[in-house]
């Protein structure tokens, strides 16, 4: 991964733990990994949330118009304890 002028590089924890995240499936819409890893807050890498495409970036996401947040009644902090529960269950 490239470093952000808006974040510090991952160090290798951080980097193995967002590969952990990315394996999962999608905290939103159960979509089957790899998953985007979104970050509640930009860098803080160990809130990383496992999303599909569509629930990240596309449409339905996070980053668009919230559809399928909206629909599943789903914070982003709802989001993060379901990727937590399948990190460490």
């Amino acid at each position: 991964m490239t470093a952000s002028k808006n974040k510090p590089r991952m160090t290798q924890d951080e980097r193995s733990h967002v590969g952990k995240v990315k394996s999962l499936p999608c905290a939103v819409c159960d979509t089957p990994g790899p998953s985007d890893a979104h970050e509640i807050k930009q860098g803080a890498w160990y809130t990383s949330i496992a999303l599909c495409r569509d629930c990240h970036m596309g449409r339905n996401g996070i980053h668009g118009e919230k559809i399928m947040w909206r629909i599943k009644k789903m914070h982003e902090l709802d989001a993060l304890n379901i990727t937590l529960k399948r990190l460490f269950t």
